[in-house]
């Protein structure tokens, strides 16, 4: 590995655009897909760093997939390395979005690429379960981090509990079970627990004064792009949850409260963000080049992902100092066993949705053999994700020629 900085730099543009690229299925596949090329592939972090960063996108806002490719970006190259590793990750999106928002406006109608993602879906189950497996092995150190996997997964599929909230509930319940009541702590353990403390506690109350402002914000008719901007940039320095909270927040703040948007254009802008690759958050491209064009979709991106430049920035350093500590260790520790429980949550309920059908015979066999193919194809043969994308999309556009429909 190069100690170069431009050959570091240039390195992380290739690999988060081409991950961008291919991005396909949501934060835990581009997770799992940001695993196998910086932990597998790479070796660039171990899995017990990559997993304590997992652990704090979760307790931040904003999107996790986007701000784990920041994190890696600042530790692999610096300052230069976050902002290269964030914006090409985020452009294929972007760009991509941004192609669709002009064919919309132009046109009054989105692209069919049902066909495609059809095959792609299963292809990125099996990602997924690839990235899981070794994900879990690394963060299930003890019985007692089991079971609060276990905890975490059903307290999130009984009770339906918000992310953040299931994180912090298993983040506390290790950090009292796991301690050990070693009298030998360092001097510094209370003051990394403090810091700890303070972080998420200013990020919470940070992110509720902002809700606050953006439930409150007096309607207006005429949209500038300040306005257009400042919106953005709220909801993303509040986006807890990922995509089903900011169709919450899309539909509050521009369909009902400030009427810059019709419901048909929100429909048509969250189905955008869901069928391209890259971060869910480009909705925000589509719709503020709908609202005012070119200047609004720059605006409106740069408003929506500039909180999570920021927020990474500034916990990054921190990581360390928390693992340093027994306390804020045993917190990690749990937090990172509770965030693989979320992503088994999670996949088995894309499982539920992509492999079965309404109707007899209620599983999609087709779908589920795309699946298995590229599950032993990932894990046996280690076929880098972007060919299971790309063949996976070919199978499906080839049956939808032979009249195969879901």
């Amino acid at each position: 590995m190069t100690n170069s900085a431009p050959s570091r730099l240039g390195e992380l543009a290739n690999l988060f655009f081409k991950l961008g690229v291919i991005g396909f299925g949501g934060p835990v596949a581009h997770i799992a897909m940001i695993e196998d090329e910086v932990v597998k592939r790479r070796q660039w972090l171990t899995r017990e760093h990559f997993l304590d960063l997992l652990g704090a996108t979760n307790l931040i806002p904003g999107p996790n997939s986007t701000e784990m490719a920041i994190h890696i970006g600042y530790i692999y190259a610096g300052w230069l390395g976050l902002i290269v590793s964030g914006v090409c990750f985020i452009l294929p999106a972007v760009l991509i979005t941004g192609g669709f928002a002009w064919v919309y406006v132009a046109y009054g109608t989105l692209p069919q690429i049902a066909p495609l993602l059809y095959g792609i879906k299963p292809a990125v189950l099996a990602i997924i379960i690839n990235a899981l497996w070794g994900l879990a092995k690394k963060a299930v150190k003890t019985r007692q981090l089991l079971a609060i996997a276990f905890a975490v997964a059903l307290l999130t599929l009984l009770l339906k509990l918000n992310e953040v909230i299931a994180l912090l509930v298993g983040g506390l319940l290790g950090m009292v079970w796991l301690h050990s009541g070693d009298k030998h702590d360092k001097p510094g353990d209370k003051a990394n627990f403090l810091i700890a403390s303070l972080s998420t506690g200013a990020t919470l109350k940070a992110s509720a004064v902002l809700a606050t402002s953006i439930a409150t914000a007096s309607t207006v008719t005429n949209v500038s792009l300040w306005q257009l901007g400042w919106f953005f940039l709220k909801v993303g320095s509040v986006l807890f949850g990922g995509g089903y909270l900011l169709v919450a927040f899309l539909q509050g703040g521009l369909v009902q409260e400030y009427g810059w948007l019709t419901q048909q254009q929100l429909l048509d802008a969250i189905a955008i963000g869901q069928f391209t690759p890259g971060p869910v958050l480009s909705t925000a491209t589509f719709i503020g080049y709908v609202i005012a064009g070119i200047p609004g979709a720059i605006v409106a991106t740069i408003g929506i992902f500039l909180p999570s430049f920021v927020f990474v920035a500034a916990l990054n350093p921190l990581i360390p100092r928390l693992r340093a500590s027994s306390w804020t260790r045993a917190f990690l520790d749990a937090v990172n066993v509770s965030a693989v429980a979320l992503m088994v949550v999670t996949t088995l309920q894309l499982g539920a949705a992509t492999l079965t059908l309404p109707q007899a015979p209620f599983v999609d066999f087709l779908g589920l053999a795309i699946a298995i193919v590229s599950a032993i194809l990932a894990i046996r043969f280690r076929i880098n994700a972007a060919w299971l994308v790309f063949g996976s999309a070919f199978i499906g556009w080839g049956a939808s020629l032979l009249g195969y429909t879901r």
